[in-house]
């Protein structure tokens, strides 16, 4: 049985008789392995382990000890037992935690019935809950983001190890575990682009890296990493005072205290710093596909949230267009009456304004037609 992720969450044991060929835990490990062979993620095969888990669980509470026994009704009673779930706080499941706990015993037993363990997939025509649409709890402004990075303490070599870590998550948007698991040559700082290998889903990708994160990072490199590095040197670029690689748990952790010392009143760690570089590209005119690579998104719609967080340019056409979007509306349709007799190339300039900015909102519509077709 595959170990946890140190410092993640704890994989669901699943429960049964092992020595029933036909039982839940026998199949459920082929289904493990099966995955582990299509060369599946550690943390999808973790992921899939612990869900599983739950559903068995629930199973062998009721009797049911063998997968052929589950028929659709007990899968649409374990979905409205994940509705009625209440965590520990009291408060229910997410509908998209229960989605993805449907959607790992959905192809759980697709996998059965393409195996002829089954003679049909009680799940198939299983209706999955809508998941929420939610949006970036907290983003930093740009202003933010500088204070957040001005936390470190530079007169400490570990200060400045975590301030190229800071500037690498600001300038690139990279994951925590793509953090941790960079190399010193991941870089290429001639050509100022950072390689981010088997990242989310086993994929490679090269983005580009600021000349500001660069410099610090050169400077860690030059200055503070080889006092921290234990001999066989791994490899690894950013490493803990121990000389070894951070964990997600404890990068979390130094992220966030950063970010709470900058009293900003935004909360967040990591992936604050990725919400925080997509938003501001896209305020700045970035195109909402540069974005799409930047943050190593397979699907245009996962990108497509930013759209709805980034709202200067909806700013600017409502406090251009809308009568009441001034406290003195009613002065400024005065004096534009005024300029408009006087002169028409402002009222010109604000007409192409308008449709530039108007533009710009109809080309993120139009991805987001696409991306739903």
């Amino acid at each position: 049985m595959a170990k946890s992720r140190k410092g993640g969450r704890k994989p669901k044991l699943i429960v049964g008789d092992a020595s029933d060929p036909d039982g839940f835990v026998v199949w459920v490990e082929r289904y493990l392995e099966a995955l582990r062979v299509r060369n599946y993620s550690p943390r999808t095969v973790e992921n899939n382990q612990s869900y599983l888990g739950v559903f068995v669980v629930w199973c062998e509470a009721r009797s049911i000890t063998r997968p052929r026994e589950v028929t659709k009704p007990i899968v649409e009673r374990y979905q409205r037992h994940l509705f009625h779930l209440r965590k520990e706080n009291g408060k229910p499941l997410s509908f998209r935690a229960q989605y993805a706990r449907l959607m790992h015993v959905r192809g759980y037993f697709k996998w059965l019935a393409r195996q002829n363990a089954l003679l049909w997939n009680p799940a198939s025509d299983l209706d999955l809950p809508r998941p929420e649409q939610r949006l970036p709890k907290h983003v930093l402004t740009a202003s933010e983001a500088e204070r957040v990075l001005g936390q470190p303490d530079l007169s400490d070599p570990l200060g400045v190890r975590d301030r190229a870590m800071l500037e690498t998550f600001y300038s690139t948007g990279i994951r925590r575990m793509e953090l941790v698991k960079l190399g010193v040559y991941d870089l290429d700082i001639e050509r100022e682009i950072l390689m981010v290998r088997q990242g989310k889903g086993k994929k490679d990708r090269m983005l580009p890296i600021g000349e500001r994160a660069l410099a610090w990072i050169e400077r860690y490199v030059g200055d503070v990493r080889p006092e921290l590095v234990m001999p066989p040197d791994p490899g690894t670029l950013f490493l803990t005072n121990q000389g070894e690689a951070f964990s997600p748990a404890h990068l979390t952790r130094l992220v966030r205290m950063y970010v709470a010392a900058a009293e900003t009143n935004k909360q967040g760690a990591c992936h604050l710093f990725r919400h925080t570089m997509a938003t501001l590209m896209l305020e700045n005119g970035a195109d909402i596909r540069y974005i799409q690579e930047m943050l190593g998104h397979a699907e245009l719609t996962t990108t497509q949230i930013y759209t709805r967080v980034s709202i200067k340019q909806l700013q600017a056409v409502h406090a251009l267009t809308h009568p009441a979007a001034k406290l003195e509306g009613a002065r400024a349709a005065a004096e534009a009456d005024e300029v408009e007799a006087s002169s028409e190339r402002p009222e010109l300039a604000k007409a192409s304004a308008v449709a530039e900015l108007l533009s710009q909102l109809d080309d993120e519509d139009d991805d987001q037609e696409v991306s739903a077709e």
